[in-house]
């Protein structure tokens, strides 16, 4: 090594860390090495560069933290509206329920209590924060039994019972396999794939560790805006 390159190098500061580095052929800069078993010692430079002049970090940049791709995916403010507008009304519908209804419907007791406090509340302050307490406890709840229920109370049509049926039955086979997320995207390229695939691994998660069925729903409100209901 030449006295000018000895010198230049000695004032760069040095990273150590376990590994060898290895020059070039032509220019004599230095590579990140190839990860080693042993026990080496690898000295590199700040700013190692490739031949093709492209400069690459050192590996004791490795452990920086990196974004994680199950990370949820934020709703839009205009999905968060709509969805609490529904919960809301939802909400209300039960409250009109009878004695007899509401004991078949299948919903946490927290929320069966609420509804039943609600019809003994006379005052309008009393009222609106009833309300707003059963629209809180509606997130926890996955509301896709509950509506198909109504809409057998009230009469509707079989193809609409059988629609919601079929949202259903999509939402899980999603859960269960890989292979139904393909077929879906297959006859409705328009979806957006990356979000369901987001709600289904926070499901799954949801699932395991025993916690409100959040993304759960989720995935029924987006199979709703996906298949549209026949006519």
């Amino acid at each position: 090594m030449n006295k000018h390159k000895k010198d230049h190098d000695e004032d760069e500061p040095l990273h150590i860390h376990l590994g060898d580095d290895e020059e070039d052929d032509e220019g004599g800069e230095l590579h990140d090495a190839e990860e080693h078993d042993d026990d080496g010692v690898e000295v590199i430079r700040p700013h190692a560069r490739k031949a093709d002049n492209t400069y690459t970090r050192g590996r004791g940049l490795r452990n920086l933290p990196v974004v994680d791709e199950e990370e949820e995916l934020p709703p839009s403010k205009t999905q968060i509206k709509k969805q609490m507008h529904e919960l809301r009304d939802l909400g209300k519908e039960l409250t009109e329920l009878g004695k007899d209804q509401l004991a078949q419907l299948d919903i946490p007791e927290n929320l069966r209590d609420a509804i039943r406090e609600m019809k003994n509340i006379n005052k309008f302050g009393a009222i609106k924060r009833q309300m707003q307490y059963i629209g809180k406890l509606m997130r926890d709840v996955d509301t896709a039994p509950i509506l198909a229920k109504l809409d057998a109370w009230k009469g509707k049509s079989q193809h609409h019972i059988a629609y919601m049926h079929q949202l259903e039955r999509w939402r899980d086979r999603l859960m269960e396999s890989d292979s139904a997320l393909t077929e879906l995207l297959a006859a409705h390229p328009e979806a957006d794939a990356q979000r369901l695939r987001t709600l289904i691994r926070n499901a799954q998660k949801e699932m395991e560790a025993g916690k409100p069925p959040k993304n759960y729903r989720e995935i029924f409100q987006v199979l709703r805006e996906i298949i549209a209901e026949p006519t």
